[in-house]
């Protein structure tokens, strides 16, 4: 802690734990961490389960060894170990890192907003805010959720100790103006924004409260994060005030798309698996009567509803029964496939940012090492408009890594990686026969999961003949 500059930037990512981290997630958390990382600073690693319905511990899990896999290092967090590195610890005495146990230090702060009377209880029920919006979209307004006239704040908080009921912020009749690293100023007039809720029902913080209170008590500086999280940060600069923190710098990141120009969602995934299923109708059957009674329920209305989500491991048993590709969204998915790492990390710091420098033929820089990106990386190179996703262009780069690598260091990779994923091919082949066929599968699988393909001779069961005199 001795050496680090007192101005030295704090960088944070804060992922939900609801599933394995999209790729976009991981270039967040890879741009943050560099920004820290060349400037001496601190890199942050928070999660975000107060939604207690969605949040799981092995998500959480997940994250982390999907960050961990991908060389992503955190200074302050959940502690994790590989067999390279251990990340986390909390040395600046900020934890706990998960939001679901700073219950305590969330309602400190409600209270200070409630004694202000910047925050208040609303007791509307879901079906009377569904009659308000309905009015105002009959009227061909925006619901704005506004404190009523005449509001009692000491009559409210007296029903609020018997009565169900939510907290909402008071907002400040006034515009906010987001200062941004990226997208420069971005101002929001008072009419576009609510009340917001800034403690559910069940007592847990929303996602807005929380960011804003865990940022300060974690000393950030920066909060860099995607542009999908824009239209929240004049929220969240409101809160910020009301409750007489420091406001951080921010920086929004250009969103990451499809070729096609659609977003990369993890929902790609589940449109893939449901056209295929649909297409297969002699196999629908099958697959509505597999499972336990509730997986059967599900799949069900799965079929009818596409708003429902199957499992991940479920959607890929039905990939691999119909032999469908599912497109890569998820790091998991990516490190399935066979992408190295580094290569992964290489490919998503071009998302958005551009070195700004030119090889010796004159071209772009493309390739580069971590070391490189934590070093050159800087606001002014990020982009505002969005990047596409180009896995044409991340299979060419892990040929070429692939080819480039030593013998020994590719068998290596291509045993780590079979341990995960193909733990048969480790029954079937020594490392001493993996390292002799090295050579010929380099030239030929651009990912691990390819290298099966060149050699699938050795697998064939060989043809048995009678020879007659």
């Amino acid at each position: 802690m001795s050496d680090q500059p007192a101005n030295a930037p704090i960088t944070r990512f804060a992922p939900s734990p609801t599933g394995h981290l999209h790729i976009g997630g991981a270039r967040t958390a890879l741009f943050c961490a560099a920004y820290a990382r060349g400037q001496s600073g601190r890199f942050v690693l928070r999660i975000e389960d107060t939604d207690q319905k969605r949040s799981s511990e092995a998500a959480a899990a997940g994250i982390l060894e999907d960050l961990a896999w991908l060389g992503i290092g955190w200074d302050d967090g959940p502690e994790h170990a590989t067999p390279s590195s251990n990340f986390g610890g909390d040395a600046r005495n900020v934890g706990p890192f998960h939001q679901s146990q700073r219950r305590a230090h969330y309602d400190r702060f409600f209270k200070q907003l409630l004694d202000a009377e910047l925050a208040y209880p609303a007791f509307e029920t879901p079906d009377e805010l569904a009659a308000m919006r309905k009015a105002a979209e009959a009227e061909k307004k925006t619901f704005i959720y506004r404190q009523p006239d005449g509001y009692d704040h000491a009559a409210a908080l007296k029903r609020a100790e018997t009565d169900e009921h939510v907290l909402r912020f008071k907002m400040p009749p006034e515009p906010v103006t987001v200062h941004d690293q990226i997208l420069g100023d971005v101002t929001f007039p008072y009419e576009e924004l609510d009340d917001l809720v800034i403690r559910k029902k069940d007592g847990f913080p929303t996602y807005h409260f929380a960011v804003v209170v865990d940022d300060h008590e974690m000393g950030v500086t920066h909060v860099v994060r995607g542009q999908e999280h824009l239209n929240n940060t004049p929220r969240h600069i409101a809160l910020i005030g009301a409750l007489g923190f420091g406001v951080p710098t921010f920086a929004h990141l250009p969103l990451i798309f499809n070729p096609d120009g659609s977003k990369m969602s993890k929902r790609d995934k589940d449109k893939a698996v449901r056209a295929a299923v649909k297409q297969a109708a002699g196999v629908q059957e099958a697959l509505a009567n597999a499972g336990t009674a509730d997986e059967q329920k599900h799949f069900a209305k799965w079929l009818k509803d596409k708003t429902v989500q199957l499992p991940q491991d479920r959607l890929i048993a039905i990939a691999s029964q119909l032999k469908v590709e599912l497109p890569e969204i998820d790091v998991e998915d990516f490190r399935r496939s066979g992408y190295l790492p580094e290569v992964v990390i290489n490919y998503i710091a071009l998302l958005g940012w551009n070195p700004g420098v030119k090889t010796d033929d004159g071209k772009d820089l493309e390739r580069f090492d971590r070391a490189y990106l934590d070093q050159h990386f800087a606001f002014d190179r990020v982009g505002k408009t969005a990047s596409k996703f180009d896995r044409d262009k991340l299979r060419a780069f892990n040929f070429d890594t692939i080819q480039a690598m030593d013998p020994a260091e590719f068998v290596l990779a291509w045993r780590t990686w079979a341990e995960r994923y193909d733990q048969a091919i480790l029954g079937e082949l020594s490392a001493e026969t993996m390292l002799m066929l090295a050579p010929a599968i380099q030239q030929r699988a651009a990912v691990l999961s390819e290298c099966r393909q060149p050699i699938a001779f050795l697998f064939a069961v060989e043809d048995s003949f009678e020879y007659f005199d």
